[in-house]
């Protein structure tokens, strides 16, 4: 059931967050705004995905994201939060983040600690870059959807 829906595209205002990923995990992430969150699939499985992403009309990334609940910070609002493996100098809060969601690593789970879930994302990055080094997912990365029309930003 979490591949029905891969690939898919989806852009949108990158707003703050918890402020835990970058501040308690040292991997800093990007989040959708509620209005995006609730315009996924209700029947896409949560957990954690790998893909590409851009920011404006920047380079075009790999990145891993995770769609959920975060078991281990017990949220009550679901999130679509995006690690784009690629060191920005500045936050981009405010800018479009556009991603494309090309395939499922694992299910969310708990963890027992803060070391063990930074362990888990360092191997779920590390399967991402494995995954989109396959030339069936390096074509995505040329996909028109990341380049952005001229003074287009959002979708509404």
């Amino acid at each position: 059931a979490a591949m029905r829906h891969l690939p898919y595209f989806c852009r949108g205002e990158v707003v703050k967050g918890f402020g835990r990923g970058s501040k308690e995990l040292g991997i800093p992430t990007a989040n959708f705004s509620e209005q995006v969150v609730e315009s996924f699939p209700s029947d896409i499985s949560t957990g954690i995905y790998y893909g590409w992403a851009c920011v404006g009309n920047g380079d075009v990334h790999k990145m891993v994201l995770s769609i959920g609940w975060n078991p281990f910070y017990k949220n009550i609002k679901k999130s679509v939060e995006t690690h784009v493996i690629h060191a920005f100098k500045d936050d981009f809060y405010g800018e479009i983040l556009s991603v494309v969601i090309i395939g499922y690593i694992r299910s969310e789970k708990n963890f027992s600690s803060l070391e063990a879930l930074t362990s888990a994302i360092q191997e779920d990055i590390e399967e991402a870059k494995r995954q989109l080094d396959l030339p069936e997912h390096l074509k995505l990365k040329e996909d028109n959807f990341f380049h952005l029309p001229e003074g287009k930003t959002v979708n509404h």
